[in-house]
This record gives C-alpha cells, sequence and structure tokens, in this order.
C-alpha cells in the first residue's frame, strides 16, 4: 500500500445469513450445508475505496444502504464475506451508542479501559482524564455506570475519549446527531483541531451541510454500492436528485451536460427543455446564459434566472452591501395550485450559505399557475458581504408546501457570481455594517 494511503478497500462484500427460527441454525449445521434454512442478505456488495492520510472522507446514504458495515468492516469489528482491507495507522472508532464500553463500567472506568485499548498507559491517561472530564460535562456521573447514562451524556463521554488516544485515523458514525448545539460545536472544534493536526477522519452523517463542510471527497452508497463519488458539492447534489427521484418517481426534465457560457448551443438547450417534458410546450423559452444540470418532475420549467442590480442591469459581480434582486421566470405545464418558488446561494464547495422562497410571502393565498402560462418570482434583497470568490444559485419550483410538495424544477448552478471585494471578518458571509462603535466606560473613583 502506498505510505500516504491509510485505507484501502478493495471489493469488500459483506452477506449475512439470516435464520427465521433459531433451530434453524442447527438444522443447517447438521446438514452441511447441503440444505438451506436460512436465506442470505447482502448489505455490501463490491465496494472499493482508498483513503490518503490527511483526508477528510464522508460516507453518505440512506438507512439501510451499507454505511455503518462499511465502517464495521475498516474498523475489524466485522469480518467480510469477500474482499481485503487494508488499514495502516491507529484506527480510533466511535460507531454505534455502547461499541467498545461495557455497560457496568463507571465512566471513569471506561476511559481508562479504552486508553488500555489504544496502548496507552495508566499514567498517559491520567493527564488526560481531566480534559476528557470537562469535555464530558457530565459531573458526578463519571463515577456511576454507564448503563444510567442517557444518550447524549454517553456520546459526550464516548466522543472525547476516542479522539484523545493518540489515533491517526477517526472513524464517526453519526455520533454527532446525538447531543445539543453547545456539544455539537464543541465536537466541529474537536474534529478541526484533529484535521488541521493531520490526522484522516472516517465520516458518516445524514447532515448534508456538515458533510459539505468537513469532508476533501465523499462516497454515496445505495442498496450496499457506491452510487457514487467525487467531489461533496458533485456528490451531494446527485444525491438531492436521487432522494427526490426515490420518493416522486424519474426525473422528466431533461439531464444537459454543464458546458461554459462560451460553448452552449442556446437553439440546442431551448430544443431540449421543450422536448424535457409530457405536456404541450408551445411558450418561448428564453435561455439561461449556460446549459443548467436539474431535475423533477416537469410540471412546470423554469426558463430564466437572473441577478440584477437596482437599475435593472444584470449582474455576474457583486461586492457585498447593494440592493440585487433574483429575478426567476418560467411556465407550467400543468396546474400548479401551490407553487412555490425559491433559491439557495452557495459557495464554492456547494455549502448553502442563504436562500428563501416565496412560501410565507404567499401562505393566505398562493397564486394558482394554470396550464400553459408564464409565472415570475422576484426577490429583492441586500447582498451579504462575501469572501472573495465564485458562486452558484440554485434555484427550484415545487407544487407544495416547504415540508411537502412536488418538486417539478431544480437547477443547480442556475446563477454563477463572483465576489470582487469583501470586508468579512471572520465565517461564511459578512453583514454590511451601518456603523460599529466602540465606548470604555470606565468607573469613577469616588473619594472615601
Amino acid at each position: 500500500m502506498s505510505s500516504d494511503r491509510v485505507i484501502s478497500v478493495r471489493h469488500l462484500t459483506k452477506t449475512y445469513r439470516v435464520f427465521d427460527r433459531p433451530e434453524d441454525r442447527i438444522k443447517q449445521a447438521l446438514t452441511l450445508g447441503r440444505l438451506r434454512y436460512c436465506r442470505d442478505i447482502t448489505a455490501l456488495r463490491d465496494v472499493s475505496l482508498d483513503i490518503r492520510k490527511g483526508e477528510t472522507i464522508g460516507i453518505i446514504g440512506r438507512n439501510g444502504s451499507g454505511k455503518s458495515t462499511l465502517l464495521q468492516l475498516i474498523c475489524g469489528i466485522l469480518k467480510p464475506t469477500s474482499g481485503a482491507v487494508t488499514v495502516n495507522g491507529r484506527i480510533s472508532a466511535l460507531l454505534e451508542l455502547g461499541a467498545g464500553f461495557s455497560p457496568d463500567f463507571t465512566g471513569r472506568e471506561n476511559v481508562y479501559f479504552q486508553g488500555a485499548l489504544m496502548g496507552l498507559t495508566h499514567e498517559e491517561m491520567d493527564r488526560r482524564f481531566d480534559a476528557i472530564a470537562a469535555f464530558a460535562d457530565i459531573g458526578e456521573f463519571m463515577n456511576q455506570p454507564v448503563r444510567t447514562y442517557s444518550n447524549g451524556m454517553f456520546v459526550r463521554l464516548a466522543f472525547f475519549v476516542n479522539s484523545n488516544v493518540d489515533a491517526e485515523i477517526l472513524v464517526i458514525d453519526e455520533a454527532l446527531s446525538v447531543g445539543d448545539v453547545y456539544f455539537v460545536q464543541k465536537c466541529m472544534r474537536l474534529l478541526q483541531q484533529f484535521i488541521e493536526r493531520g490526522g484522516t477522519v472516517l465520516f458518516v452523517s445524514h447532515d448534508i451541510g456538515a458533510v459539505t463542510h468537513l469532508c476533501h471527497r465523499v462516497y454515496w452508497l445505495d442498496h450496499g454500492k457506491v452510487a457514487h463519488s467525487g467531489s461533496p458539492k458533485e456528490v451531494t447534489e446527485r444525491y438531492l436528485e436521487g432522494a427526490y427521484e426515490r420518493d416522486q418517481g424519474p426525473s422528466n426534465v431533461a439531464r444537459v451536460s454543464r458546458v461554459s457560457a462560451g460553448e452552449a448551443d442556446t437553439q440546442d438547450f431551448r430544443q431540449d427543455a421543450i422536448n424535457a417534458t409530457p405536456y404541450r410546450n408551445d411558450i418561448e423559452i428564453r435561455p439561461f446564459p449556460c446549459s443548467p444540470v436539474g431535475f423533477g418532475k416537469g410540471g412546470a420549467i423554469i426558463t430564466l434566472a437572473a441577478l440584477h442590480d437596482a437599475s435593472g442591469n444584470r449582474l455576474s459581480t457583486v461586492v457585498g452591501g447593494e440592493i440585487v434582486s433574483l429575478l426567476i421566470q418560467g411556465q407550467s405545464n400543468m396546474d400548479i395550485h401551490l407553487p412555490l418558488v425559491g433559491f439557495l446561494v452557495k459557495n464554492g464547495t456547494g455549502q448553502t450559505l442563504f436562500g428563501d422562497n416565496t412560501y410565507v410571502s404567499y401562505l393566505d393565498k398562493p397564486p394558482k399557475v394554470l396550464a400553459h402560462h408564464r409565472f415570475e418570482a422576484t426577490f429583492t434583497f441586500r447582498m451579504p458581504t462575501l469572501p472573495i470568490g465564485d458562486y452558484s444559485v440554485a434555484v427550484a419550483v415545487a407544487d407544495g408546501t416547504t415540508r411537502e410538495h412536488v418538486q417539478h424544477h431544480w437547477i443547480h448552478d442556475a446563477v454563477v457570481l463572483r465576489s470582487l471585494s469583501t470586508s468579512v471578518a471572520t465565517g461564511l458571509i459578512g453583514v454590511p455594517m451601518h456603523s460599529i462603535k466602540l465606548t470604555a466606560h470606565n468607573a469613577i473613583s469616588v473619594p472615601a
């Protein structure tokens, strides 16, 4: 294995034998496999991946897609049915609740027990214990059996123990989904410090925002196979599309390959959009600056998305603080009873910065859009200050509410813009300040 490759997975398959009754297991053994009293369930099928030193890798997918099985195989908790896993480095894992902790041991005893399993001496754990106890913040429960802990208390203790045993590889399976916002923020800071020290992280989560923010690459598992892998932006966009198609059926909107504005053929895109849906399309389609990638049922399609300044001029650059308007136009191919139009502004890695939609503004009287008619939504706002760089705007039209709707057309990079200057002191976006004032009210000494 390459010196910088810390985890190598090759053609990994895991199949479980499931017996309906306990006695079937005995029958299977007595017949030496000639008769089958079980059925096979394959949780992971022919998965291969490589993780290099210092990378943070995300694993996403639906429940039951094989994510936890993959992590347990990498950690050596399970043995593969076929294939091989090679790990080069000390690995620490925070998997399902209870893994590695004895329920009858106290929190203190489990801390030292975990340290011993990782090869640390009692004296080394003595030096770390106060920091671990402070992070867990469970007070006197540290001296109580962990079976008396709540889920949040257990995870707080387990997370910090597993991240403080000099591991080179940290494996996390949905640990950050348990606990309050203060705990999550502490864990995120700890993860960032671990990553900055050159640690390798394998991170499973349903929190797409956290995956996009933390990870260098992402693997999407679906029914035990790698459905797609690549950059967080690319994979999470495909995962979003897959989630809608799983719930609503295949997309009827033509998937047009993303090309540069100079290569886009306006007439071809217009024809693709007209042919994309099974409904009547006799209204002129206004093209985008470049061919967008989108999905949806096609009951309504977006034909134009553009950002304008206060004078109506189209913008491709911003500086922050100016009043802008995002115009979204489209046409319906069927009656849209509760039209919902919205947008998301994302940075270069695909992380959502801000967005809005028409739902609240038209909650009492949403305007119905009849079939074969146009619709238009305009969002006017003061542009936040953005760090210098490239950004994109995703736009969408749906029928329904924010909680329950049919997604008719979603376009990932409908508008592309660049921030030319910034006053952001820290964070992902800045708020234009009207003024900043600092006043010191020093105490006046009073004579005795």
